[in-house]
């Protein structure tokens, strides 16, 4: 199994050496970790560096950091360029967050963006009560793109834990979307959400944990992690990436079909999208 979208680097995982060790037993052959930030990228390029053959490390700024020191921008050029398999992500357009600033996370989106046009890099894009914002860069982007060159990069872009509707999926696809999906629309309140998926072309779909967040519920939980609560005796939950496999099993039976011929059509999807020089299905 491949994890498309998580953050081993985020300092709530207090040992991460056991949990790369459960995440390989769980069966989890290849994963992605998602810098947000300058401050956790050397973090990434660690775990990458001491774990080659399951991590590939990608780099970018989440629009929660924004606004962030011009400095990020050559800083993320050396961070790619110093990849065997260059990322960009977690980066994106945001308007849930309080006092969130326009200016600043439209800059920084589509400064990633080009980057990745450029490079025809694997992109993952956090879009959060934000998707008319998001579909009108992305249709701006289409009109101009005969002057400007510019788009998406071509071998397509990851929409990281689609919480977009149904009835955008088909513009989204031509324009070379991928989709994942996270355990945390298992949960009930997210019925809605989990059926969306069912529309998604099985080919352009993908799988993630976003651990330690997005929790899914507690019955598809097959590797229990807890950190102390730092106000509390309390301990909280998060999200073990070891519960990959469960969510995948669980996706498979909304989706009507057996696991294992989604786990395969999902690693197929993985190596085309993160791995293949042009991966776009048109």
């Amino acid at each position: 199994m491949q994890d498309a979208h998580l953050h081993l680097q985020d300092s709530r995982f207090q040992d991460v050496d056991s949990i790369i060790s459960e995440m390989r037993s769980a069966g989890v052959e290849r994963c992605v970790v998602n810098g947000t930030c300058p401050d956790d990228w050397e973090r990434v390029q660690l775990l990458a560096m001491e774990h080659p053959d399951l991590i590939i490390p990608s780099y970018g700024l989440h629009p929660w950091k924004t606004p962030c020191d011009q400095n990020w921008k050559p800083l993320l050029r050396e961070y790619l360029s110093r990849s065997p398999i260059p990322c960009i992500g977690e980066c994106g357009l945001d308007r849930w967050i309080k006092d969130f600033d326009t200016s600043a996370q439209q800059d920084s989106f589509l400064y990633q963006l080009d980057l990745a046009c450029e490079m025809n890099a694997p992109i993952s894009v956090h879009i959060l009560k934000a998707w008319g914002w998001f579909m009108d860069i992305l249709r701006a982007r289409k009109l101009s793109y005969e002057t400007t060159g510019k788009f998406f990069p071509q071998r397509g872009f990851l929409l990281h834990s689609y919480n977009g509707s149904a009835e955008l999926i088909p513009e989204l696809v031509a324009a070379g979307a991928y989709f994942s999906f996270s355990g945390y629309f298992l949960n009930e309140r997210k019925q809605n959400q989990l059926r969306i998926f069912s529309r998604i072309p099985i080919e352009r779909l993908l799988i993630e944990t976003d651990s330690p967040d997005m929790l899914p519920p507690e019955e598809v939980i097959t590797y229990p992690l807890s950190i102390a609560h730092t106000k509390s005796s309390m301990n909280s939950p998060i999200n073990h990436p070891a519960n990959l496999g469960s969510i995948l099993e669980h996706l498979a039976q909304e989706l009507k079909l057996n696991p294992l011929d989604l786990e395969s059509q999902l690693a197929d999807n993985f190596s085309r999208f993160f791995l293949s020089k042009y991966s776009l299905i048109r």
